[in-house]
């Protein structure tokens, strides 16, 4: 009788194996001695064919929860190839995404294989995510370190190059040669990684020498050989740029190069801190500090990020301490303290020579050595500012008032007209800025049309902003020059009085800083007659003038006014009386 029990036993009987050519038990019946194969009914001892009597079950006792069997090793390793066979399917149909889960399902299962790597990195190179490829084929590499593939080795050249890398890759490429001398993909990606080198030396030869256009050509054909490749540029590449255009001085390009390399290393300290610089430069001083900060809070120590902070809190109190003096008219401490504050700023080659915010401070030390009569002190300070912000309207309004001070009125009015188009173009200028450079263009070009006429400010030697009082002492000083009974020239003297009568008046003053005709010999209240009539001299101006001869009876071109100091009028001989 058979007992019912042996069917699907586990038990394996005598003379039984497995063996497997794809992973997967297979029983194999082996031959017994007499020739039979195993069966349910095998023979007794003594020969005996009847069956074994039935043994009693064992006592029942409760039965444990289900577990689920552990599945044998070659279970898994069978998995393992079918999902890789999956993962190739994938590719092949160029749904790389999917192909990269399956193959990483594979590792899982068998993480010793170094194909399921290789595959791997070959579909993240497919997507361009040459990152974690690398780090696939580096896996894959150390894998079959005994015995290297130079399948694996080529695909990890390739990563390093895609990844600027050159120095690395060519190491690789050595190795697969020495594997493989005529190796044909080695030797071509060999060409490329050798001109890349070349490239990366030429930029970092031209940057030492400060051959800045050199070395923006040099770096373009490395970020052209890892673009080629459709690779990800370095992090240092990125920062080479922006340090680059830095140099160049082209902020536009530096701040776009910057945002850049910060927005795809948001978390990159040195990313913070060199846009931070850039903000510096640029004057956008809150701006730089907060980046600075930022830096300093992923990591305290970072010493470019500790520089910047220290030097824009600095840059920042001293510029605010010298407006403050500037705007109450403590002219020499706002110089003090614009000095200093540019001193803080340097002038370094490697910084565009100071940038926008060393072009700001320079325009406001200008400004305040044109109002303490430094004009060529100002005029350099200028120049050098608008050297750096050559389009900085303010900087070219000061350099034009400058330049009408100085009585270069061509000068000044070229750079009127520029601040005035520039002003039109800045979101900082205002309509009221606008309306008056326009105005101070006008009084330009009038400076312009009376220095090939007559200068009445020239003639009393005083500035166009003087006061009534410094007109009225001027006019006295000039007339007691000029005077023809002192010895004086009588066609100066006639200037003279005619500037006073201009000037004096502040309706014909404003007329001629507009460059309207105003002949101080017209437009009196009494024509050529009476005192003071068309010379514009009140009877009080000559009696102290006249007062200062001594009081005898000065004499104008032979007409006298009087004997011993009693200032009675006689006749004259001249076109004008006193």
């Amino acid at each position: 009788m058979v007992n019912k029990k042996s069917k699907g036993a586990a038990k394996k009987r005598p003379g039984q194996t497995t063996a497997s050519t794809t992973g997967s038990p297979v029983k194999v019946n082996v031959n017994m001695s007499n020739g039979a194969s195993e069966s349910p009914n095998e023979p007794t001892a003594s020969g005996s064919s009847s069956p074994k009597p039935p043994q009693s079950p064992p006592a029942a006792s409760p039965s444990p929860a289900p577990v689920e069997p552990e599945p044998e090793p070659e279970d898994i390793l069978v998995r393992a190839e079918k999902t890789k066979e999956k993962g190739n399917v994938a590719f092949k149909a160029g749904k790389y995404a999917e192909a990269v889960d399956l193959y990483t399902l594979a590792i899982e299962l068998n993480p010793l294989e170094p194909s399921y790597l290789t595959n791997r990195a070959a579909s993240y190179m497919a997507l361009k995510r040459f990152r974690p490829a690398l780090e696939d084929c580096q896996m894959a590499a150390s894998l079959q370190a005994a015995a290297p593939s130079s399948k694996t080795l080529l695909r990890l050249a390739r990563c390093q190059l895609a990844l600027g890398s050159s120095t690395p890759a060519l190491s690789t490429i050595r190795s697969i040669l020495a594997l493989e001398p005529k190796n044909g993909p080695a030797l071509q990606l060999r060409e490329k990684v050798l001109m890349l080198e070349n490239h990366v030396k030429t930029f970092e030869a031209a940057r030492q020498k400060k051959e800045w256009g050199l070395a923006r050509l040099a770096l373009d054909k490395c970020l052209q050989a890892i673009e080629g490749e459709g690779g990800d540029i370095p992090p240092e590449w990125r920062f080479w740029r922006v340090e680059l255009e830095l140099s160049r001085g082209n902020w536009d390009a530096a701040n776009i190069a910057a945002n850049d390399a910060l927005r795809l290393n948001s978390n990159s300290r040195d990313a913070l801190s060199l846009r931070g610089l850039v903000l510096f430069l640029s004057g956008r001083l809150p701006q730089a500090l907060q980046h600075a900060t930022s830096a300093l809070r992923l990591d305290p120590g970072h010493e470019p990020a500790q520089r910047l902070r220290k030097r824009v809190k600095e840059v920042e109190r001293l510029k605010e301490e010298g407006n403050s003096a500037f705007k109450i008219g403590k002219l020499e401490e706002a110089l003090t303290k614009y000095s200093e504050c540019l001193d803080r700023i340097g002038e370094s080659e490697e910084e565009g020579k100071g940038g926008q915010i060393r072009a700001t401070l320079l325009s406001n030390r200008a400004t305040t050595l044109l109002k303490l009569d430094r004009q060529e002190e100002a005029l350099a300070d200028t120049d050098a500012s608008l050297l750096l912000a050559p389009n900085s309207f303010k900087a070219l309004r000061t350099r034009a008032r400058i330049n009408l001070h100085l009585e270069k009125y061509d000068a000044s009015i070229a750079d009127f007209k520029s601040a005035i188009q520039q002003a039109e173009t800045e979101n900082s200028a205002t309509a009221a800025d606008i309306r008056a450079l326009q105005a101070e263009l006008k009084k330009a070009e009038a400076a312009l049309k009376r220095s090939k006429t007559k200068d009445y400010y020239k003639i009393l030697g005083v500035s166009r902003d003087c006061t009534e009082v410094e007109i009225k002492k001027a006019y006295r000083r000039e007339s007691l020059i000029h005077h023809p009974d002192k010895g004086g020239d009588e066609e100066k003297f006639k200037l003279v009085v005619e500037a006073n009568a201009v000037l004096s008046d502040a309706r014909r003053r404003e007329r001629y800083d507009m460059g309207e005709d105003e002949d101080g010999m017209n437009g009196g209240s009494s024509g050529m007659g009476g005192m003071g009539g068309g010379f514009g001299m009140s009877p009080m101006d000559m009696e102290e003038i006249f007062a200062q001869f001594g009081g005898g009876g000065a004499r104008f071109g032979g007409s006298p006014f009087g004997a011993g100091g009693g200032g009675s009028r006689r006749g004259h001989t001249h076109g004008f009386p006193f």
